[in-house]
């Protein structure tokens, strides 16, 4: 079968970011399939461009995986204005893209942003084919509620169009269980959802590892790390973290590694500077692979979210790196990931934005390493017997084979 998969944020191992749709897509082509993938020529996380390539569309193969990469428009960053101007640029060149490939069996669409399943729809209406659509994240719900789209009728036209695509979706693929509730809530049949969720290539990582490169690159020596990894956005409230690192400046063997790039970046690197924060460390994006060296070296690693109902639905990805890391894990997100680390018993649940809990986590485990290396080895354990990523390739093709032939 030949499946084109139209994604922006489509990451490979040598970029910053999750590479779930990688891994899946190399599964494919193992097992005989082709991919083609239409994918930005700018990384979604730090806005950089990807390829020297100055034309409409290029292309590369990745470990057998064809990457057409398309103009978009250099606006991620800037205003939500702006960064929806990036999106349909996306949505008009991806269409191009996928107008001029090839005997296709099915087409696949995942959100957000929700603007490229417009491509995805449209394309899997030229190649007459089936519509794959995932929901990685509930859009425009997370936005609603975050307060970035505000505007009555900009809501109104978004319900609209998220109605719309879903109406036109012949399955539906979601990451989280909640995701799948909330489309039965939609009316969306239950038999047309397949529920793959976020996980992880566990073989990648390796708990024995101590990350002694990244620990001599940052003068980190005996200290006791707590990582962040991933995008610095409005959403993912790395203040919390930075307030708690405040909390912590009386505890020079703390230190705090920050992981990623966003739009978000240039403030929190300013409160730091303010704040005098001398046990924070912003690192800039790293390449997925670089993530287990980078994760070997954390004592523990911290995720976190605003505090907004909807994000109690979300699966980070981030999450289940820390867990196949053997790392325990400091959750200031509420919700089903919530239930996965207390049943992995993987680490300390604090509430969404509450820094001075997160800075008592902190010192718990940096004064009970035993207890923190028994958390990180019963993540490790849970994460491969129910979130790894070989299982869900598995599935996910089994889904690819039933949904094609429909």
């Amino acid at each position: 079968m030949h499946i084109l998969l139209i994604h922006q944020a489509f990451v490979s191992p040598k970029e910053p970011g999750g590479t779930r749709h990688y891994e899946l897509a190399r599964h494919l082509v193992k097992q005989g399939h082709k991919v083609t993938v239409i994918t930005s020529n700018l990384s979604y996380l730090t806005g950089e461009r990807i390829t020297s390539h100055s034309g409409l569309i290029s292309e590369e193969i990745i470990d057998g995986i064809k990457v057409l990469r398309v103009y978009t428009y250099p606006s991620l960053h800037q205003s939500f204005v702006w960064r929806v101007v990036s999106f349909f640029s996306f949505m008009f060149s991806s269409i191009i893209a996928a107008v001029r490939v090839i005997s296709v069996d099915l087409v696949m669409g995942t959100s957000p942003p929700i603007f490229q399943l417009v491509s995805a729809w449209l394309a899997a209406k030229l190649h007459r084919k089936t519509f794959l659509l995932e929901i990685r994240d509930l859009w425009p719900d997370f936005a609603i509620d975050m307060g970035v789209l505000k505007n009555p009728v900009l809501i109104r036209l978004s319900r609209r169009l998220e109605s719309f695509l879903y109406s036109q979706a012949d399955h539906f693929l979601v990451n989280s269980p909640a995701y799948k509730d909330y489309l039965i809530n939609k009316d969306i049949l239950e038999n047309k959802i397949t529920l793959i969720p976020n996980g992880v290539d566990t073989t990648v990582f390796k708990p024995e590892m101590k990350g002694e490169n990244i620990r001599k690159e940052y003068k980190l020596k005996d200290r006791f790390v707590v990582t962040y990894t991933g995008a610095l956005g409005l959403a993912n409230d790395i203040q919390t973290i930075l307030r708690a690192a405040r909390c912590l400046l009386d505890k020079p063997d703390i230190c705090f590694l920050i992981v990623g790039d966003g739009k978000e970046r240039s403030n929190l690197e300013k409160f730091a500077k303010e704040w005098n924060l001398t046990n924070v460390i912003f690192t800039g994006s790293r390449s997925k692979s670089e993530m287990p060296e980078i994760l070997a070296a954390s004592d523990v690693c911290v995720a976190t979210l605003q505090n907004i109902p909807m994000f109690r639905t979300t699966y980070p990805n981030k999450i289940f790196d820390y867990m196949a890391a053997g790392c325990p894990t400091i959750l200031a997100i509420d919700g089903v990931i919530r239930k996965v680390i207390e049943s992995a018993d993987g680490g300390i649940f604090v509430h969404p934005g509450d820094d001075e809990s997160l800075a008592k986590a902190v010192l718990k485990l940096r004064n009970n390493p035993k207890q923190a290396e028994t958390m990180g080895l019963s993540a490790r354990n849970y994460v491969e017997k129910y979130f790894d990523r070989y299982k869900h390739a598995e599935q996910f093709a089994e889904l690819v084979r039933t949904t094609g032939q429909e």
